[in-house]
């Protein structure tokens, strides 16, 4: 076969080709199947439950932690306030900002989550947090002396002589607590954390919220916010409020 017939066969199959494309009927479009996911089996269904809502233990721990670190907030303006002038300091304030400490975060999160669930466990797991354990009973014990100060004290007008200890003792309150949280965050939560099983913290997240729901009759957690919130009002206190001031130009 010469170069010019191949030339010539290859045109005419080319024709043919084009011709039984433009002929084939139309076939819709069909995407192909997503890929399955590649995650473990044990963390799929995590994802799924914070999809549809779903809070787990930890989790539940770390934001009640936001609200005693608002109530924080407070204590440290109303210490500033004090030594200001004590009469402009509304007992009431502090009396429910106490209170919310007492019922919610010592009652409630320390003693009947803490104390009675996690610490334990992270004792008994061993290791750095286990170390912890010891200091952070201390200081739950040594916060509730000063809740039930703070509530003795803000029953009536705080007057110039309370005004001193009063706004001492919510700042070393404040110091505390914020070292307390924070370690507990970053260290004692993550050590409970891997010493249960999937299972085991699905099973604490329902047994945490029984225990809210039987605490507070009610979910506690919403509450705690919509009390913090009314407290943070009546004394003035915003997000925007806390904007540091304007570094000094360095000279």
């Amino acid at each position: 076969m010469t170069s010019l017939d191949s030339r010539r066969l290859f045109l005419t199959l080319g024709g043919v080709a084009t011709a039984l494309v433009a002929c084939r009927p139309e076939v819709p479009f069909e995407a192909e199947p997503a890929p399955r996911s590649t995650l473990p089996a044990a963390i799929t269904p995590a994802i799924s439950k914070d999809n549809a809502g779903g809070v787990g233990a930890v989790e539940d721990l770390m934001r009640e932690h936001g609200v005693i670190r608002r109530l924080l907030v407070v204590y440290r303006e109303t210490a500033s306030r004090l030594r200001l002038k004590s009469a402009a300091v509304p007992p009431s304030a502090l009396q429910r900002a106490a209170a919310l400490m007492q019922t919610f975060g010592e009652d409630y999160h320390e003693r009947a989550l803490e104390e009675e669930h996690l610490f334990p466990a992270v004792r008994k797991a061993g290791g750095a947090a286990a170390t912890l354990i010891d200091t952070l009973l201390a200081q739950h014990q040594r916060g509730r002396e000063i809740t039930s100060y703070v509530l003795g004290v803000s029953k009536q007008t705080i007057g110039v002589r309370n005004a001193e200890p009063l706004a001492h003792a919510l700042e070393g309150f404040a110091r505390m607590y914020e070292e307390h949280a924070a370690q507990e965050d970053t260290i004692v939560f993550q050590a409970w954390k891997d010493a249960m099983s999937k299972q085991q913290l699905d099973e604490m997240g329902e047994l945490f919220e029984d225990i809210e729901h039987k605490t507070f009759g009610k979910d506690g957690f919403d509450d705690a916010r919509g009390k913090i919130a009314a407290i943070e009002q009546e004394l003035g206190i915003t997000l925007a409020s806390m904007l540091a001031p304007t570094p000094p130009v360095i000279l």
